[in-house]
């Protein structure tokens, strides 16, 4: 298989599809991997040690998808990139198709097969490849809010470990997902006092014995949401249903009673986000204030550390990659249940229900397309 890998052109997006390393092991069994110049630079990895492991540098994008019978990626296609798609081609990436009806029309009108990253599951139910960057970005949550307290970039001045005699910052978690419990490690460690908010009961269980009652567990409904975003100094927005919309569980009501100059960052912006008063965000203009409450809604957040990032999500991809390259795509559907469950498109249908559903489209299971 000739596997395509593009520099990624969203905004301040520094990450790269395949790591060096990938590419040797794809070449050496036996496919050709296509790298654009450059793609690996802001990941800190150059042509040379692409090349070094087998790959054929390319001079353009063009060339890449052109050429390619499988392009991976890091990112959804921008616009720019929508006259690159055509029949025939699989493309491996995150796609977030909820919240973007206008790809998912390209992806059907040029009947490409899309495999997203973030609705692959493995056989105990998880989402491998959402996983790391999920740890990625609850993580950095943590540090982009503490610097979004500083006065200077319009928070409250507010140190979030405080110091003595002087209390700590209130973080308010709403998801206990991989996001929110790596965004409450974080939190805890740099010493703030931290709330965490989900719907499932057992979950707030594990979470109350992982921390060791350290953090203050709360069941999700409207009113505890209310109290706690209220007194908080710091958001974190951590609700994921895959695939799907995220619910708009912070309303604009909450948002006008939080103190003026606390810090929102909407993780689950990807799928929407979960506050109602937020909307995407890039790198280069990544905040804007509503009520006074400055709202931080990067779409690619873990793009700002892209050498731990693209090491982090290539760990996980490479083997779906291989799997792919190995059987060819339709086999590799057919046969591995957790590629299956990736395919968002496929022959210019919808395949997967939430998708569907979040744009009101109708939906085929894949299996009866192949």
């Amino acid at each position: 298989m000739i596997i395509g890998v593009p520099k990624e052109v969203k905004d301040h997006e520094s990450r790269v599809g395949i790591v060096p390393a990938g590419v040797k092991a794809l070449t050496d069994a036996g496919h050709k991997v296509l790298v654009e110049t450059h793609a690996g630079e802001e990941s800190s990895m150059s042509d040379s040690e692409y090349k070094q492991a087998g790959a054929e540098i390319v001079g353009s994008a063009a060339d890449v998808w052109q050429k390619a019978g499988m392009v991976v990626k890091v990112k959804e296609p921008v616009a720019s990139e929508f006259k690159y798609l055509r029949k025939d081609l699989a493309l491996f990436t995150y796609l977030h198709l909820a919240p973007l009806p206008d790809l998912t029309n390209e992806l059907l009108k040029h009947t490409v097969t899309g495999i997203a990253y973030e609705t692959i599951r493995d056989g105990h139910g998880s989402l491998p490849l959402l996983t790391p960057m999920s740890e990625v970005a609850g993580r950095m949550s943590v540090q982009v809010g503490a610097s979004y307290l500083e006065k200077e970039r319009g928070g409250r001045g507010v140190l979030l470990g405080g110091v003595p005699g002087v209390p700590p910052a209130q973080v308010c978690i709403i998801g206990g997902g991989i996001v929110g419990t790596n965004a409450a490690k974080i939190a805890l460690g740099m010493g703030a006092i931290v709330t965490l908010v989900d719907l499932n009961l057992n979950r707030l269980r594990e979470l109350d014995d992982i921390f060791n009652g350290r953090v203050y567990t709360l069941a999700s409904n409207s009113y505890s949401i209310a109290k706690s975003t209220q007194h908080a100094d710091l958001v974190i927005g951590a609700v994921l249903i895959p695939g799907a919309s995220a619910p708009k569980l912070v309303t604009k009501g909450m948002v006008s009673q939080m103190k003026k100059g606390a810090v929102i960052v909407d993780v689950a912006i990807d799928q929407g986000g979960c506050i109602e008063t937020a909307h995407p965000t890039t790198h280069s203009d990544p905040s804007y204030l509503v009520d006074g409450v400055v709202h931080y809604c990067v779409t690619n957040m873990p793009a700002a550390v892209p050498h731990t990032s693209t090491l982090a999500l290539t760990n996980a991809t490479l083997p779906y990659v291989m799997k792919l390259a190995q059987m060819g795509v339709n086999k590799a559907i057919q046969a591995e249940n957790a590629i299956r469950e990736g395919v968002n498109t496929f022959q210019g249908h919808v395949t997967y229900p939430a998708v569907a559903q979040s744009q009101n489209r109708a939906v085929k299971n894949v299996m009866e397309l192949l």
